[in-house]
């Protein structure tokens, strides 16, 4: 039987969590794509508490490009900033790091996030 595409993305997702772990110092970059929007969290592993999230309909967007991407990335460094994260490890959630993903990453180091 042959494999979707949705089973391979989460089998790599699944090796992808087994290597990243977030932490309070050091939280977890979190990335979902629907068709519709894209989401973004930070996440404390250890405690399993959400320390910021941002998406595309919390700007108000309903189509989701490369530009909008970028603004997700750098509207969640704006509130990691505000919550004193400057340090994070990225999940890219077995998405390929291309596009939007890349774009979200770009505007989360541009808005000062290290990862």
């Amino acid at each position: 039987m042959a494999i979707t595409k949705e089973q391979r993305r989460l089998r790599i997702r699944r090796g992808i969590r087994n290597k990243v772990n977030g932490t309070v110092e050091r939280p977890r970059l979190s990335v979902f794509k629907s068709n519709k929007g894209i989401y973004v969290q930070l996440i404390d592993d250890a405690n399993g508490h959400t320390l910021a999230s941002t998406s595309s309909a919390e700007l108000g967007k309903s189509v989701v490009n490369i530009e909008i991407s970028k603004e997700v990335g750098k509207k969640l460094a704006e509130k990691a900033s505000g919550a004193g994260i400057t340090s994070v490890v990225f999940d890219r959630g077995g998405y390929p790091y291309h596009g939007k993903v890349k774009a979200l990453a770009d505007g989360a180091r541009e808005g000062g996030l290290k990862f």
